[in-house]
C-alpha cells in the first residue's frame, strides 16, 4: 500500500505541476501565444485550455475529488496530450515537441493505474 501511494503521489504531483506550469505559460508567454496562432487556433482556445488544465490538475491533486470526476480529468488530459502530439507532428515541429506529450501521457497512465490500485486496496 505504501509503495502504491508513493508512486501515485509522485506521478500525480509531477504531472499536475507540469500541467500547472503549462497553463501559466498559456497566460504569460508571448511565444506560446504565437504558437497557438501558428497552429491556427483562436486566442479563446488558448485561454480555455489553460483554464481546463488548471481545473484538471486540481481535480487530480485534491483528494476530495473521487470517482467519475477524476476519471474525466484523466480522460481529458489523455485526449489533450495525444492531440498535442498529433498536432505538433502535422505542422512539422521538432521531434521533442512531438515526443514530450507522449512522455507525459506515460506519466499520466502510471498515475491512473496507481490511483486505481490505491482505491482497490482502500
Amino acid at each position: 500500500m505504501k509503495k502504491n501511494n508513493i508512486i501515485y503521489w509522485t506521478t500525480t504531483g509531477l504531472f499536475s505541476l507540469m500541467m500547472l506550469f503549462s497553463a501559466s505559460m498559456y497566460f504569460t508567454s508571448p511565444e506560446v501565444q504565437a504558437g497557438f496562432v501558428k497552429m491556427g487556433f483562436q486566442d479563446a482556445f488558448r485561454i480555455e485550455l489553460g483554464i481546463a488544465k488548471i481545473i484538471g490538475a486540481l481535480v487530480l491533486l485534491i483528494p476530495f475529488f473521487k470517482g467519475s470526476i477524476k476519471e474525466w480529468a484523466y480522460a481529458g488530459f489523455g485526449i489533450t496530450l495525444i492531440s498535442a502530439s498529433i498536432l505538433h507532428a502535422s505542422i512539422g515541429d521538432p521531434a521533442s515537441n512531438i515526443i514530450s506529450p507522449l512522455i507525459f501521457l506515460g506519466v499520466l497512465a502510471v498515475s491512473h493505474i496507481f490511483w486505481h490500485k490505491r482505491i482497490q486496496t482502500a
